[in-house]
């Protein structure tokens, strides 16, 4: 049974995304405040968690980011204000998704069912590598962190899903919308020339020429496929 956290001050609401949660199936803790929220989020525990912006003690944002250096898991930010949303996506915080009060719970399980499918498909039934070398580039799965030539680069969340994905699959061709749908989900905002996007931002970050990609090639007419 996959275990969810809801990090949420009011009381009321968190008890209702739980009621929803649990007659869908999984197993749910609450916690009231970010200081609790980030020792249980912390714990490894959990399979996603849903993330208030706005909580006593420790905002949702810091709880996010503390996360994420540790664990990979989908984390789904809800707030109150639409302009918390162009500060999840501007930090780079690396929530997976995010809903705007008031939402239907109806919605808010459809999200999490989508992004736990998203996350077991990228992962795969297959055993997570924790360390890919190839070529002075090293992409360490359980930190979540990418070195170049021992240097270490900066890459938001999506960013290393997509290189991750495409080094344990090596040789093999994929089309921009199997990408979009493995790495964003089907339920995700946007389109398949995201994936060109991140690409280009990829290749600008670990390729000495991202005009002439070492790692990454481009395959005309198909998609894209990671060289060994």
């Amino acid at each position: 049974m996959k275990k969810i956290l809801i990090v949420e001050d009011e009381q009321l609401i968190a008890e209702l995304e739980r009621d929803y949660l649990e007659v869908s199936g999984y197993q749910v803790d609450i916690a009231t405040d970010g200081e609790q929220g980030l020792k249980l989020g912390l714990s490894g525990e959990y399979d996603l968690i849903i993330l208030d912006v706005m909580l006593p003690l420790v905002n949702g944002f810091e709880v996010c980011k503390r996360i994420r250096e540790k664990y990979q898991i989908p984390i789904l930010m809800v707030t109150a204000k639409k302009e918390d949303i162009d500060l999840i996506r501007g930090l780079g915080l690396g929530a997976d998704d995010y809903i705007t009060k008031p939402f239907k719970p109806g919605e808010l399980v459809a999200r999490v069912k989508a992004h736990l499918a998203r996350y077991e498909r990228l992962i795969g039934t297959k055993e997570s590598k924790e360390e890919i070398r190839i070529h002075g580039l090293l992409i360490d799965y359980g930190s979540r962190r990418v070195f170049v030539h021992e240097q270490e680069i900066s890459l938001t969340t999506k960013e290393f899903d997509l290189l991750y994905f495409l080094a344990m699959n090596p040789n093999r061709v994929y089309s921009k919308d199997h990408l979009f749908e493995r790495i964003w989900g089907l339920d995700a905002m946007g389109d398949s020339q995201t994936v060109t996007v991140h690409i280009r931002k990829l290749r600008e970050k670990i390729e000495m020429d991202p005009s002439n990609s070492q790692f990454i090639e481009t395959v005309w007419g198909a998609g894209y496929r990671f060289r060994l």
